[in-house]
């Protein structure tokens, strides 16, 4: 997990980087800018001979990471040009000491014949803007422009001149087959606290952020502008970094991989020392839920699958779930939904046999017998007990305490979480509640969305950056439940800390949603795309390991 600072936190980063190890800002900025360039290079197939490149600038430090950029790939071989949204004389420090060496290479009179071109421009107003605008850039059809415009430290939207530019920008991000769209640190007119958008920003392909990566990377909606995120180390000590205190991650391929090696298979392993998943989920009206979720579970290194449904569901499910899955009936209302009066049975083989339950996925909850039978096995717990759905529904308003030894897993989207908030208000600030929440309760919460959030009882929040939107279709959620559980339940017999496990869970999860993604297309994917691309995900990440 990365750790996510806020802009005043980075601050604080860099002046102890300077101050207690002695590293110059200028040399961090050089750092910047190399990363950045690394970056570009990369996605240009590993050259940048003959490339164009166009380099918008302020006059803050973001600027200044943007005019050592633009030196840095023109030593490289690319043809750049530098317009720096201000005049030189305005800037200050380290900004301007890079501003003033591309000032002095473009000013040369000539280059060698076999050298590529460095130009540079100044536009103080937005008069010269238009008029540079419309006369066009000596970078025609560039192939990758670079928004250094503004970092961290915008808080209001922007206006005049730098409006035009991120518009001029953003015009070219939104095209499909246009040039590399690249911001430093963050797309400039987001503001770097918060996930909202506050204004105009361009929209980059990719935004290479510094040390460690900030709110308005990865919140949405601002997060949609960023592109694909890249966290480049500049040179801060890692001991800095975790001096700080936050209590926002982003979650990483390599929290998927280390959860992958604590629980690999080894030479003496069977179905009894990989866990027992047991799901209670279906109903006369959803029986494809439990289909769904078993189908996930069994996908997920378990060692046992069992699902506990209606007795009268019991044989459709059988006929389409695999069939390693095992099903049993239980008792059912008269509308064909589990009934309190399977609350024995049902505790009974917990008790004898489960490490980990899942229950609400396609349980309905209409009835109150229903309902009751829901809170029964949640209070009375035994094992580590996920709840989605319908089993959410039962419980809302929420008023019910996990703890350490029986955790519960809570898996709601925005509408199921308001429902246990007891509210129908809109959540403005999903970071806050949803730690409130998780903290008053002791609960594990993994609230799903445009960016799966994971909770931990003690105010931890994970953001997961995986997945699309093409996992916002019926049944995605009951293979996530699936998939969950069974990590759970092999994370139980193996004493592995929940927290971690969903962290990975939800990860792997995102990422075969992305897999099928790229093999079928977001229109017509479906929950049981993702559940097959499962497998394609975890070698994904054991071969990038």
């Amino acid at each position: 997990m990365q750790k996510v600072l806020t802009a005043e936190q980075m601050r604080e980063v860099d002046r102890l980087t300077t101050e207690e190890y002695g590293l110059p800002s200028l040399l961090l900025m050089e750092n910047a800018a190399q990363a950045a360039a690394r970056v570009i290079c990369d996605r240009l197939d590993g050259s940048l001979e003959g490339a164009s490149i166009l380099v918008f600038c302020g006059k803050g430090n973001n600027g200044g990471d943007g005019a050592a950029l633009a030196r840095q790939l023109w030593t490289q071989g690319a043809n750049v040009e530098v317009c720096l949204i201000g005049l030189v004389s305005a800037t200050k420090g380290d900004a301007r000491t890079n501003f003033e060496i591309i000032r002095k290479i473009a000013d040369r009179e000539t280059f060698d014949v076999d050298q590529s071109d460095l130009a540079f421009e100044e536009i103080s107003s937005l008069e010269d803007w238009m008029e540079y605008d419309s006369l066009n850039f000596q970078a025609d059809d560039p192939d990758v422009i670079v928004d250094a415009l503004f970092g961290t430290g915008l808080s209001e939207p922007l206006e005049g001149v730098y409006a035009e530019v991120a518009a001029f920008i953003h015009s070219y991000g939104v095209e499909p087959d246009g040039p590399l769209v690249v911001s430093l640190d963050i797309p400039s007119g987001l503001c770097a606290g918060k996930g909202e958008t506050i204004g105009i920003a361009p929209c980059a392909d990719v935004t290479v952020t510094y040390t460690a990566p900030k709110p308005g990377n990865i919140l949405p909606p601002a997060s949609r502008y960023n592109g694909d995120l890249a966290v480049a180390d500049i040179g801060s000590p890692c001991e800095l970094v975790n001096r700080i205190d936050s209590k926002l991650y982003l979650a990483t391929k390599e929290d998927a991989q280390r959860w992958l090696a604590a629980t690999e298979f080894t030479p003496d392993s069977y179905k009894f020392k990989r866990g027992h998943a047991l799901l209670i989920a279906g109903s006369a009206d959803y029986s494809g839920a439990a289909v769904l979720c078993g189908d996930a579970a069994i996908r997920s290194g378990v060692g046992l699958v069992t699902i506990a449904t209606p007795e009268s569901s019991r044989s459709s499910i059988i006929g389409r779930v695999q069939p390693e899955v095992i099903v049993r009936g239980v008792a059912e209302t008269k509308k064909g939904a589990i009934s309190e009066n399977a609350t024995d049975e049902i505790g009974k083989f917990i008790e004898r046999k489960v490490t980990a339950v899942a229950i609400g996925c396609g349980m309905s909850s209409d009835e109150e017998t229903t309902r009751k039978f829901v809170r029964s096995v949640v209070e009375n717990r035994s094992t580590p007990v996920v709840i989605d759905a319908d089993g959410l529904n039962s419980l809302a308003p929420f008023g019910i305490t996990g703890s350490d030894e029986l955790p519960l897993i809570l898996t709601p989207h925005i509408g199921e979480f308001k429902r246990l908030l007891g509210t129908e208000d809109e959540i403005t600030d999903p970071v806050s509640t949803l730690r409130e929440f998780a903290e008053q309760h002791k609960v594990f919460v993994v609230l799903k969305g445009e960016r799966p959030m994971i909770a931990d009882p003690k105010g931890c929040i994970v953001v997961s950056p995986t997945g699309n939107s093409g996992l916002g279709k019926a049944g995605n959620g009951d293979t996530l439940t699936g998939l969950i559980v069974g990590f759970v339940a092999q994370a139980a017999a193996a004493k592995i800390a929940i927290f971690e496990t969903l962290v990975a869970a939800v990860y792997l999860s995102g990422l075969a949603g992305d897999i099928a993604e790229e093999k079928y297309g977001k229109r017509v994917m479906t929950a049981s795309d993702v559940r097959e691309c499962f497998r394609d995900a975890l070698e994904a990440v054991v071969e990038s390991e």
